[in-house]
Formats: structure tokens, C-alpha cells, sequence
């Protein structure tokens, strides 16, 4: 409750009502005096946090525990005590994309993966002969580092290396133009010219290993405006699956922010959860934990939607089931083309 001194004017400052008691009954703000002492604001700074932790980590558990309560609840009108649909996306969604934006660099890598080496070796007779082996890498990169390091030793260009990476049919960027000033037949317009070119560009420019790096840093900062074009897509698919007169495309849209933002909570405890993995090493313990705790994490993420789906709709099991399966498939299509499109952009944008 603020005790913050009440100001003898009764003329709201925010809309200029006139207030007969301590809120204005038109905007609700409180008749206040606005200039406060320190001790004032100390205490407002803890009385919004506590009013925030508790609706927030009441929010939070609904949202991981309960699917479509947070939904239903707010659709009711009981709004106070949570945090409201879209400030709670926007919260989880840049906490999420901070946080993982500064992961480390193995975060990427493949571990066990394994190159042949052709080595000497002594036989049974004491002569030399070549045997291959198998030379066991921690990481993608680690192999791409050595085998970029070879490369740099044979004076290959990166246009050259790169050729076979993600190839339209060029082999370099001045064959490129070539064709397109002079063969008429072969010749792309000018959205499709502009993608191979920039496209041959890149690759020209950087390593096959600098391109893989710079297009995680461009996928890492790019994903939330892929999740955040699709999710009106995703509510517009829930509406034409339900009735129009129950439910209109509003209540679809409550319904969608709330299911994105337990996706992306969900990725931000496996991201921590890989980091409590990390820290007790490589063992046989740390390797069940992680594969419990992955399985778990991805049967729940899976199974979440069918509960919600059906707890919100309140249609019966078997219709939202099935439902649910043809709203899956619909949004894997969907969702795929959109991650292709979104990749293809990534890697253009890559400077």
C-alpha cells in the first residue's frame, strides 16, 4: 500500500479529472505529490518488486505446470495477479536471447566426431606401413580450424574451398556475372540475382568456418523476429479450426502468447541445464543426467499443446486431439518453410 502524501490540488495531473478521493476515478492514477525524497522512492522501488516477484513467479508456475490456465484466467478477467500475456513474451522472450546470446563457442559444436588420418607404423617385421586411424575431434569447428590451416598452407581461396558450400551452379562470383552478361538464356532476374550474388559474395569473402560463425551470430539475433512473425500466423490457424462465434481471433492470440512464451522459457531452463551438465564434466553421471533430462524436457515441450489445447477449447478429447494433430502438422509445414526462409536471409545479411 503507497503511503506517498496526497496533494491538495484535486485535478488529476495525467487527465485532468477532478478526484474526490485518493485515485482518479477516469484513468485510475494516484493524486500523489510527484516529487518524492529518497526514503519515498527506496520504498516504492521494493513495494513494485514485491508486488512483481509475486506475480511473476505465480505467473511462471502456472505457465510451466498448468497449461491454458494463465489463459483462461485472463479471458476471465482476473488480470492483477499476472503478469499481463504480452509484457510476460517480451520479458521471457529477451531474457531468453540475452542470456543465450552469450553462450560459449562449443555451444555449437558436435561432440565424438571422429577423421581419418593416415599414420606410420611399425609391423610385425619392424617395416614401416601407412595405417589409417581414427583421430577423435571435440568439435566441428576443430575440424574445419585444421582443415582451413591446410589449406592456408596450399594457398587455396576461400572462393575456391567454398565452391561446393551451398552451390546455385557457380563455381565463383566472376563466372557469375559472366553468365548474366552474356548468356541471355541463363540469365535470373533481378530478386534471384541479388540472392546468388550476395550469396557468392560471402563466400568469397570468408572461410567456410568464419561463414558457419558469423551465421550463428546472425540466427542467434534474428530467431525472435522469426517467432514473433510467426505466432499471428499460429493464432490464425487456431481460429480457423474453432468455432467463429465462440471465439473470436483475440482470445487465439491470448492463447498463442502464452504458448510461445512457454516454448521459450522451456528454452531457456535447457540452456541452464546444460550449463549444470557442463560443470560435472564428462562422466557416465553427468551423460544419464543430460539424457534424462533432455528426454523429459522434450516429451513435456511436445506434449504440453494437447492439454492446452484441450483445457482452453473445452471440446471433447478425441476432437481435440485430433485437432491438435492436424494443427501440428500444418505448423511444422509452416514453421519449417519459415526457418528456410529465415536462413536464406540470415545468410545474405551475413557482412
Amino acid at each position: 500500500m503507497s503511503k506517498n502524501p496526497i496533494r491538495e490540488d484535486k485535478t488529476c495531473l495525467n487527465c485532468n479529472h477532478v478526484v474526490e478521493k485518493k485515485y482518479c476515478p477516469n484513468c485510475g492514477q494516484e493524486n500523489s505529490d510527484t516529487r518524492k525524497t529518497f526514503y519515498h522512492l527506496f520504498v516504492h522501488f521494493f513495494e513494485d518488486l514485491t508486488h512483481y516477484e509475486n506475480a511473476f513467479w505465480k505467473t511462471i508456475k502456472n505457465l510451466l505446470f498448468r497449461p491454458a490456465s494463465l489463459t483462461k484466467e485472463y479471458l476471465s478477467g482476473k488480470r492483477l495477479s499476472y503478469l499481463a500475456p504480452v509484457r510476460l513474451y517480451i520479458f521471457i522472450s529477451f531474457i531468453t536471447f540475452f542470456i543465450i546470446s552469450f553462450k560459449p563457442d562449443h555451444d555449437n559444436d558436435f561432440v565424438n566426431i571422429h577423421q581419418t588420418k593416415t599414420i606410420k607404423v611399425k609391423d610385425k617385421n619392424g617395416k614401416m606401413k601407412d595405417s589409417i586411424v581414427n583421430v577423435k575431434k571435440e568439435s566441428v569447428s576443430e575440424l574445419v580450424e585444421e582443415q582451413e590451416k591446410e589449406l592456408d598452407k596450399k594457398h587455396v581461396s576461400y572462393e575456391e574451398r567454398n565452391k561446393d558450400f551451398i552451390n546455385f551452379g557457380y563455381n565463383s562470383l566472376r563466372e557469375f556475372d559472366s553468365v548474366q552478361k552474356y548468356d541471355p538464356k541463363r540469365k535470373l532476374d533481378s530478386f534471384e540475382a541479388n540472392i546468388v550474388r550476395k550469396t557468392l559474395l560471402v563466400k568469397a569473402k570468408y572461410s567456410r568456418s568464419e561463414i558457419w560463425e558469423k551465421f550463428g551470430e546472425e540466427a542467434t539475433h534474428n530467431l525472435p523476429k522469426a517467432l514473433f512473425i510467426y505466432m499471428p500466423l499460429f493464432a490464425f490457424i487456431l481460429w480457423l479450426f474453432h468455432g467463429k462465434k465462440r471465439w473470436y481471433y483475440f482470445d487465439h492470440g491470448i492463447f498463442t502468447l502464452h504458448y510461445f512464451s512457454f516454448l521459450l522459457l522451456m528454452m531457456l531452463i535447457i540452456y541452464f541445464f546444460n550449463r549444470l551438465v557442463d560443470l560435472m564434466g564428462d562422466n557416465t553421471f553427468s551423460t544419464t543426467v543430460s539424457v534424462l533430462g533432455h528426454t523429459a524436457a522434450y516429451i513435456w515441450i511436445f506434449y504440453y499443446f494437447f492439454p492446452a489445447h484441450h483445457r482452453f477449447y473445452g471440446e471433447t478429447r478425441w476432437i481435440s486431439f485430433f485437432k491438435s494433430i492436424a494443427m501440428f502438422f500444418i505448423n511444422m509445414v509452416l514453421m519449417t518453410i519459415l526457418l528456410l526462409v529465415f536462413m536464406l536471409y540470415t545468410f545474405i545479411n551475413i557482412h
